[in-house]
C-alpha cells in the first residue's frame, strides 16, 4: 500500500504524484528528501520492506535536516500512469524495477536512470522502449544510517543526456538545489564514473576502509591505480574518450575529495547484501574480453569481492 505517514508536510499526500523514485536505499532516500523539501510530490516504489515501512512512518530524513513526507509502496498499481520516474536502485535490481515500471509508467512517460555501472539502460530499454528511457550519472554520495535515514556524502553533480522530455526533471532538480548538467552524449561521463568506482569501491569493500584510507596505504594506492589504468585501457579500446586525461590522478582526486565516505560497495558488504561488483568491475572484465584487453587486476579484485559477498556481513 502507498501510505503517507510522518514528515513535515502531510498535505502533499492529497496531491497528484509529480515524481516516482524507484528505490528505497541511500540515494533514493536522499533524492526523495531533498525533492520533497523543495515542494515536489514524491512517490517511492521499492521492494525493501523495512525501508518502505520507515519511509511511511517517519518520512525521508537526511541527518541534520527535517524529515520530509513521501509516499512509499511496493505495488506498481499504486503508481499507474506515472509520467516521470527516477531509477536509483542497485544494478542487480534493475530488471525487477524495469518490470514494475512496465506495469505503471504512462505510455508517454519517461524514466531516467542515474545508476552505477553499465548496462542498466539496456535492461530498461528492453522493457520500456528507447523513447521512454533517458540516461544520466551522478557523483552524489550518501550513506544509509538506518531505514529511511541517510547521511549526505557531500555535493556532487548530476549529468543528464539530452532528451526532448527532460525539462520537467531539470526544473525539479534545480528547485532541490542539485547541480545539473546536460550533455549530448553521456557515455564518456558514465565511463568516467565507472573507472572511479572500479578503482575505489571494491578495494574499500575488501579492506573495509573509508575512501581516503586507500591513499595512505602504498600498496592499496598502487592497486587502485592499476584498476583505473586497466579500466581506462578498456574504455580506449571501446573508442570512449574519457572526461579526464589521467585516470589514476582522477581516481586519487575522488578518493581525496570523498576521504570520509563509506563506499556503497562497502556498505553492501557490511550489511550482507549483494554488491554491484558485476556491473562495475564485471563490466570492465566483459568489455575487456570483447576488446581483447587483459584486465588481470580487475578480475582478481572482482573475484575477491564475490567471495566477500558469499560470506556476507563481516
Amino acid at each position: 500500500m502507498a501510505d503517507v505517514i510522518g514528515g513535515n508536510n502531510g498535505r502533499k499526500a492529497q496531491m497528484k504524484t509529480e515524481l516516482l523514485i524507484v528505490g528505497s536505499g541511500a540515494l533514493a532516500t536522499l533524492f526523495a528528501a531533498r525533492l520533497s523539501a523543495a515542494g515536489v510530490d514524491v512517490m517511492m516504489l521499492g521492494s525493501w520492506g523495512e525501508g518502505l515501512a520507515a519511509l511511511r512512518k517517519n518520512g525521508a530524513y537526511i541527518e541534520g535536516s527535517e524529515s520530509q513526507t513521501v509516499r512509499a509502496t511496493d505495488n506498481p498499481a499504486d503508481c499507474r500512469g506515472a509520467k516521470l520516474a527516477l531509477v536509483l536502485v542497485k544494478s542487480w535490481q534493475t530488471e525487477h524495477s524495469a518490470s514494475q515500471l512496465a506495469d505503471c509508467l504512462a505510455n508517454d512517460g519517461l524514466v531516467v536512470t542515474l545508476q552505477n555501472g553499465l548496462g542498466n539502460d539496456t535492461i530498461l530499454f528492453n522493457f520500456l522502449g528507447l523513447q521512454r528511457v533517458a540516461r544520466g550519472v551522478t557523483t552524489i554520495g550518501a550513506t544509509l544510517v538506518a531505514p529511511g535515514v541517510v547521511r549526505s556524502g557531500g555535493e556532487g553533480v548530476i549529468t543528464l543526456e539530452a532528451h526532448s522530455r527532460l525539462a520537467k526533471l531539470e526544473e525539479m532538480l534545480g528547485l532541490a538545489q542539485f547541480k545539473v548538467g546536460v550533455v549530448a552524449d553521456v557515455e564518456p561521463v558514465v565511463w568516467g564514473k565507472l573507472i572511479v568506482n572500479a578503482a575505489i569501491n571494491p578495494l574499500t569493500a575488501i579492506l573495509q576502509v573509508k575512501n581516503g584510507e586507500l591513499l595512505t596505504s602504498p600498496r592499496a594506492r598502487v592497486l587502485m591505480g592499476q584498476l583505473a589504468q586497466e579500466a581506462a585501457q578498456v574504455a580506449a579500446a571501446c573508442a570512449v574518450v574519457l572526461p579526464y586525461l589521467d585516470p589514476v590522478q582522477a581516481v586519487e582526486e575522488v578518493a581525496r575529495r570523498t576521504a570520509g565516505n563509506i563506499s556503497s560497495m562497502l556498505q553492501d558488504v557490511l550489511r550482507g547484501t549483494p554488491t554491484e561488483v558485476d556491473a562495475i568491475n564485471g563490466t570492465v572484465i566483459r568489455r575487456g574480453e570483447q576488446a581483447g584487453v587483459p584486465v588481470p587486476v580487475n578480475r582478481t579484485i572482482w573475484s575477491l569481492v564475490k567471495a566477500l559477498s558469499v560470506r556476507g556481513k563481516i
